[in-house]
């Protein structure tokens, strides 16, 4: 991995297969929209509302980015509500077994895999009783019915966008916490990105199509919306790491050296996949929009992400748009 320039990490094998790319592909959350002060915000909200309404519990200990990207590295919880789930049961076990709630979370982050919640449950199931809560929040389940769900979606979206998405009434009056997000994405290189791939720009995102369109505004239709995927729409059998969306959205944009945009464990192994399945795409991982930088940095250097860039408007540099 060799640095190019500030900001900018590529390997240098992979320079041919850059100026060969012919599409890109981008995930949302921590990509096109930095999300610290709305989707994590409401991993924290939701958590402790959770912890002192449904659990009972008053001294949880707060949700921080160190535990959010301790989870997300495992690769298994792009998902922001199953990441949610995860700490509220690794809370309510510690509260259990009288230990150290965040010695004890972050023993939960060790056994977690790229199972994502299956593997939280597994190991919890193991060592304490954790089934009072796990029928309390029957989780997953739809978004209109789900306690969890609900909970999650009507501090996320607010009164008035949460109504127009699911037709139905939220106790929460604050603000939707959605107003939060940060558009990194821009006009200027949309029109880069147009000049150099045409129409061959998408997105395969965790988000729902309503999310990403309230928060993008007109943007979103600079983006291929027929090869797009929003994966909360979608079953969740095809959340990442599954490539199939990312396929799909590869074949559909007739694609053979595609670039994928990522923030995430989950993103890079849906890359390598999507690869491994005879579909060449090349994966740059952005460390940016993270907490810690620099940790994430070392995750994508330690697991070979080819292309490692601090912000989606160095991608110009690094396909010699500019």
């Amino acid at each position: 991995m060799n640095a190019l320039d500030n900001g900018i990490y590529v390997d240098n094998s992979i320079l041919q297969t850059i100026k060969k790319s012919d599409g890109i592909i981008f995930d949302c959350d921590g990509v096109l929209i930095d999300v610290t002060k709305s989707y994590d915000l409401t991993i924290i909200k939701t958590t402790q509302y959770v912890l002192e309404n449904i659990a009972k519990i008053t001294d949880g200990i707060p949700v921080d980015s160190q535990i959010i990207d301790g989870f997300k590295s495992t690769g298994g919880f792009n998902d922001e509500v199953d990441l949610t789930y995860a700490v509220i049961l690794s809370i309510v076990a510690a509260k259990h077994l009288g230990k150290d709630q965040r010695d004890f979370v972050f023993d939960t982050i060790e056994h977690s895999d790229s199972t994502g919640i299956k593997s939280v449950e597994k190991h919890l199931q193991k060592i304490s009783d954790i089934a009072q809560i796990k029928q309390a929040l029957s989780y997953p389940g739809p978004h209109t019915t789900n306690p969890l769900y609900k909970i999650f979606d009507k501090i996320f979206y607010g009164p008035e966008l949460y109504r127009k998405l699911f037709g139905s009434d939220s106790e929460f009056t604050e603000s939707g916490l959605i107003k939060n997000d940060v558009v990194i994405f821009n006009e200027i290189l949309a029109k880069k990105l147009e000049d150099r791939f045409s129409t061959k720009i998408a997105m395969v995102t965790g988000r729902g199509r309503e999310s990403v369109k309230f928060s993008l505004g007109s943007l979103f239709s600079k983006f291929d919306l027929s090869n797009s995927a929003f994966l909360e729409d979608e079953p969740r059998e095809l959340a990442k790491p599954n490539p199939t969306s990312l396929v799909r959205a590869i074949t559909g944009m007739k694609c053979k050296n595609v670039i994928y945009v990522g923030d995430s464990m989950e993103d890079l192994i849906m890359a390598k996949k999507a690869t491994k399945l005879g579909h060449n795409t090349t994966f740059c991982g952005i460390i940016g929009t993270s907490k810690d930088p620099q940790n994430k940095l070392r995750m994508f250097e330690q697991n070979r992400a080819q292309i490692i860039l601090d912000s989606i408007n160095l991608i110009p540099n690094v396909l010699n748009l500019e």
